[in-house]
Parts: structure tokens; C-alpha cells; sequence
């Protein structure tokens, strides 16, 4: 018997589509793209970083890879690593795990980078023109190779650096100065033996 894939018109058409998995898809051209599963650094990176933030603001404003954000362009949504949500979206994600364009933006979004050329462009190019289109105040993007953490703050229309930490320095973040962490911390947390 053959499958055919399913082709959607409209996000909200993909929104409804249910396959019976717990796979999660980016919808490009109107095509389904299953997301690959994520590295064993990156899954320790997040998870610790979800801790931290979980500590900090609790854990029903902290979602990790399963969230699923709309964005324009393709493909049409994305699955960020870690996402800090505002307290109105609790509700509003109660149904189904998807910040609309139609919602308030996240507060933050972080995506940890995966291995290779392609990865790194799509962290620090494609996905950081959707996420700065979606108004989401804050975007950092952790680099396991380079063992540096780029935190961009949302000023007007564009994403301005705020800074690229490494080692023991103090991890600035506008939305959440509480936060006392550092990019060492964040990187030995995938490197414990």
C-alpha cells in the first residue's frame, strides 16, 4: 500500500492534522518535515538551562523542544530548544503546545546548535530572521563547538547583540538579570563523565 504524504494550504490546516505519533513536524512548502531527534549535548544543554530558568520563574513558564512556534516564511514553524513563556500563554497552550503569530511573542527563545554547516546557518541566520520578525525580545544561541552563548535583544525591528559569553564570564540577559549563570556552567553541564 502506498502513503501519500499530506499537503496542507494553511497553517491552520496543518494544525489540525494528527498522524497518531508523537512526531514533531516543520511544515515546509506545505509538506511535512519530521523534526530529527536532538543530540545528546544539546538535550543536556537545554535540560540544564531549563532547570536554571525553572528555578528562577517556575516551571509552568518554561517549555522545552516540544513547543511548537509559528513564524513566517518557510518552513512555517519551529521547535526552539528551550522557549520562556509569559504567564497568559499557560492558558492559551493548554490544548495544543503552538504559540500562534495571532499570541503575544514568547519572551525568550533559545535554540542550541547542532553540529555542521547547515545547523549552524539555520541557528544563526534562519532562525534568528524568524524569531526577530515574530518580535520575540530576546534570542540566545548556544554553541557547543564554539563553546560561546550570543544573547540578542530585540531593539525596534532587528536583534542587537548584547554579547557573546564564554568561560566564567556572567551571562547577561535583558529580560532576566536575575539570572546568575555563567557560560562555563552552561557548557560543563554537557561534559560531566
Amino acid at each position: 500500500m502506498i502513503q501519500v504524504k499530506p499537503r496542507f494550504q494553511s497553517f491552520e490546516e496543518y494544525l489540525s492534522y494528527d498522524d497518531g505519533t508523537d512526531k514533531l513536524y516543520e511544515l515546509f512548502n506545505g509538506e511535512l518535515l519530521e523534526v530529527p531527534p536532538e543530540s545528546g549535548i544539546n538535550v543536556e544543554i537545554a535540560t540544564f538551562l531549563l532547570i536554571q530558568f525553572a528555578s528562577l520563574l517556575g516551571y509552568r513558564r518554561v517549555r522545552g523542544h516540544g513547543l511548537e512556534v509559528e513564524v513566517r516564511g518557510e518552513p512555517r514553524n519551529r521547535y526552539p530548544d528551550l522557549t520562556i513563556i509569559r504567564e497568559e500563554h499557560i492558558q492559551q497552550l493548554a490544548q495544543r503546545n503552538t504559540i500562534r503569530l495571532t499570541m503575544a511573542p514568547p519572551l525568550l527563545v533559545v535554540e542550541v546548535v547542532s553540529p555542521g554547516e547547515l545547523q549552524r546557518n539555520r541557528d544563526y541566520i534562519a532562525k534568528k530572521s524568524q524569531y526577530q520578525d515574530c518580535g520575540i525580545p530576546e534570542y540566545w544561541i548556544v554553541d557547543p563547538d564554539e563553546q560561546t552563548l550570543l544573547v540578542l535583544e530585540l531593539s525596534g525591528k532587528d536583534y542587537t547583540e548584547v554579547g557573546s559569553f564564554s568561560g566564567r564570564e556572567q551571562v547577561l540577559s535583558p529580560q532576566f538579570s536575575e539570572l546568575n549563570l555563567t557560560a562555563a556552567q552552561i557548557f560543563e553541564s554537557a561534559n560531566q563523565e
